[in-house]
């Protein structure tokens, strides 16, 4: 009786865990979308473990901005532009929604380029009518499914970043050199590094997720009925929950992101193969996972194909949603995912004007591959004055009263203000001397 009581408050205490798991995770594995997987693939490839380090470096910096951004939507019961709306003046507020339209569009028409370039890979169909079908399942997905429902399916794309853990422990590693390569820096102040540097930072700390996160807590609480007449009634475990549901999502993302570094290293820029030009080229980083077996090309490509559909299938949402929580915020839309197509014609409008705008850039002639890598330091870049405001918010005790971030979170906040501000301006200084 004894052992079964302690199963049972086990299989409790299991449960009880996953349940808290939602935004946070969403938004870590959705960071891995098919832009991060083509940045941290060239990264690897390009610089060996050069820029190992960056994984680890970067998971307290993400967490805090994310823990920050969440913090400020459940607090506040308000989106991140909503509360930039009440609190500073239209310019700042169009001019940071502008930023996230913009990146947030081009992150778009480079994922689902690359979704595309990864089916091709394992089906010989056109491009065209790929990028078409693949827009059209995903905003059937986004517009038709409730929000429980569709967090529940963004949860298990979660696991398409797997193959590269396990791509990591199935091949001989230098674990020594692995071990220094991710405690110790490795800095070169040259273009190439500093430009792949600045798309690590921004595919890893990106505008959409400081939008979404907060915006999803506020579904979280609708969901919960915690809103009553606009306002949080907010339990004593639920900002607890919300930091373990941050620091769990934003593990399980950095811990990719290394596995992605280490497997493209190891198998790519070991062999030579130092420049990431196709889809077919990324994929070759997963053949030691399937080696044993007599095709082992064309099922490195089906791995490869599937994580980077799934992750895509996860990640296109969240631009576009992101987005659109923006501008409704912005100009007073209802809003939210948790609504009916009919009553938030303009939150859906604004998903489908920014996801067909997107599928508009796979027509210009641009490689996806490539797009990817400029999408990351794009992002990178528009990160900058985001997080500055993400900073003030947090810290100010008007907004956020008994719940302000506290002298930890607004070191860190404003430390990764100043890093992703720096290595842009760098990038800045040695494109001119190039």
């Amino acid at each position: 009786m004894t052992k079964q009581k302690t199963d049972k408050r086990l299989s409790a205490k299991i449960k009880r865990f996953f349940k808290i798991l939602g935004p946070g995770v969403i938004t870590g594995a959705a960071d891995d979308d098919p832009s991060g997987i083509a940045t941290y693939t060239q990264t690897g490839a390009q610089f060996g473990y050069g820029q190992l380090w960056t994984a680890l470096a970067m998971l307290p910096f993400m967490a805090a901005v994310q823990e920050a951004c969440a913090r400020i939507g459940a607090v506040t019961g308000k989106g991140i532009a909503a509360v930039v709306k009440q609190h500073y003046s239209r310019k700042v507020l169009f001019g940071l929604v502008g930023l996230v339209l913009v990146a947030n569009t081009i992150n778009i028409g480079a994922d689902i380029g690359a979704v595309a370039a990864a089916i091709q890979l394992i089906i010989p169909v056109n491009f065209s009518l790929i990028v078409l079908l693949f827009t059209a399942l995903i905003l059937f997905l986004e517009i038709f499914l409730s929000y429980r429902n569709y967090a529940r399916v963004l949860k298990w794309f979660c696991l398409s970043l797997l193959a590269y853990p396990l791509t990591v422990f199935l091949i001989h590693q230098p674990w020594g050199t692995l071990l220094k390569a991710t405690l110790v820096p490795n800095l070169e102040f040259n273009f190439a590094f500093l430009f792949i540097i600045t798309g690590v930072l921004g595919t890893t700390i990106s505008p959409y997720m400081f939008f979404w996160q907060a915006s999803e807590e506020v579904e979280e609480e609708k969901e919960r009925h915690l809103l009553k007449h606009g306002k949080p009634q907010l339990s004593r475990n639920f900002i607890r929950n919300l930091r373990i549901d941050n620091i769990v999502g934003m593990v399980f993302s950095e811990a990719a992101t290394w596995s992605i570094i280490v497997v493209a290293a190891t198998v790519l820029h070991s062999n030579g193969i130092i420049d990431v030009k196709t889809a077919a080229d990324a994929a070759k980083a997963l053949e030691p996972l399937v080696q044993t077996f007599p095709n082992a090309g064309f099922l490195a490509k089906l791995i490869f194909a599937t994580g980077v559909i799934g992750l895509g299938l996860l990640g296109i949402p969240v631009l576009s949603g992101s987005a659109s929580y923006a501008l409704s915020e912005a100009l007073g839309w209802k809003e939210g995912l948790n609504l009916k197509l009919k009553k938030a014609h303009g939150f859906y409008g604004v998903i489908t004007i920014a996801t067909l705008i997107g599928l508009g850039i796979n027509f210009i002639g641009i490689d996806p591959i490539k797009a990817l890598v400029f999408t990351a330091v794009f992002n990178g870049v528009a990160a900058v004055p985001l997080l500055f405001f993400i900073a003030r918010i947090a810290g100010n005790k008007k907004i956020m009263g008994k719940h302000r971030s506290g002298w930890l979170s607004r070191t860190l906040v404003w430390l990764t203000f100043a890093v992703m501000g720096v290595a842009a301006v760098a990038m800045f200084i040695t494109l001119g001397r190039s």
